[in-house]
C-alpha cells in the first residue's frame, strides 16, 4: 500500500471522524481495533458472470495494520525523562564516611516507585542524584526532597551539603558527558594508585643494611 493510499483510506477518514488524526492515533496506541477495524475501502472485481462488481474490504491488510500499530506505539509512547542534581557533600567528623553513606541512603529513601532516586559518587566531594519519570515536575520535586533529607542527615553530624546544580531534566548527551568524566576520574585514580605502589616498592627494595659489617668507622 502506497502513502497516498494510506492518506485516502486511513488519514483523511480519521480527520473527518475525529477532527484530527492525532486524536485517533492516541486511541490506536491502546486500543487499535476500535479505530482501524472501522476503516474500509472499495475494490472492483470481475464476477463469475464477467460483470464488474464493487466489494467493501478492510482499508488495511493485516501486515500493514500491524506495521502501522507498531510504528505509532513506538513514536507516541512517552519516554521517561531523566532528572539530575549535582551536590557537594563533606563531613570531617569521626566516621565521616559512614555519616555520608547514611545521608546517601536517606536521599534514596526519599524516592518512590514512580521516581526512584539514585545517588552516585563522582569524585569527592561531588555527588550526583538522579531519577527517571514521565512527570518532569514530580521528578524535580522528588529530587528536591531527596536533597533536603540528605542535608538534614549530614548536618546532624556537622557535615555540609551544597547544591552545585539544582534538579533539572538532562539529555542523553549530558549522561554521556558525565559517564566520560567519571571514567577519566577512575583512570586518574588508578594511575595515582599505581604510582604509590611503585614508590613503596622502591623504598622497600633497598633491603636491610648490616650496619656492623658495612665498613662504617667512627
Amino acid at each position: 500500500m502506497f502513502c497516498l493510499d494510506l492518506y485516502i483510506h486511513v488519514g483523511w477518514p480519521l480527520y473527518w471522524k475525529y477532527g484530527h488524526a492525532f486524536e485517533a492515533f492516541k486511541i490506536i496506541v491502546t486500543n487499535p481495533d476500535t479505530v482501524l477495524n472501522t476503516l474500509t475501502r472499495e475494490v472492483k472485481e470481475i464476477g463469475p458472470d464477467g460483470q464488474e462488481v464493487t466489494k467493501v474490504v478492510p482499508a488495511l491488510s493485516e501486515e500493514v495494520k500491524d506495521s502501522l500499530i507498531k510504528n505509532m506505539r513506538r513514536r507516541m509512547t512517552p519516554q521517561p525523562l531523566k532528572i539530575r542534581a549535582d551536590i557537594e557533600m563533606k563531613c570531617f567528623q569521626f566516621d565521616g564516611v559512614l555519616h555520608i553513606k547514611d545521608a546517601m541512603r536517606k536521599a534514596e529513601a526519599a524516592g518512590n516507585d514512580d521516581c526512584p532516586v539514585k545517588i552516585k559518587l563522582v569524585s569527592p566531594p561531588l555527588y550526583v542524584l538522579a531519577t527517571q519519570t514521565l512527570d518532569k515536575e514530580q521528578g524535580i520535586a522528588v529530587l528536591n526532597r531527596a536533597i533536603i533529607a540528605c542535608t538534614e542527615a549530614i548536618e546532624q553530624h556537622k557535615g555540609k551539603l551544597g547544591v552545585k546544580e539544582a534538579p533539572r531534566a538532562v539529555s542523553e548527551r549530558d549522561d554521556k558527558l558525565l559517564a566520560e568524566h567519571m571514567a577519566k576520574l577512575r583512570e586518574a585514580n588508578e594511575e595515582l594508585s599505581g604510582d604509590e605502589d611503585s614508590e613503596e616498592e622502591e623504598d622497600t627494595g633497598i633491603g636491610e643494611v648490616d650496619v656492623e659489617n658495612a665498613g662504617i668507622t667512627e
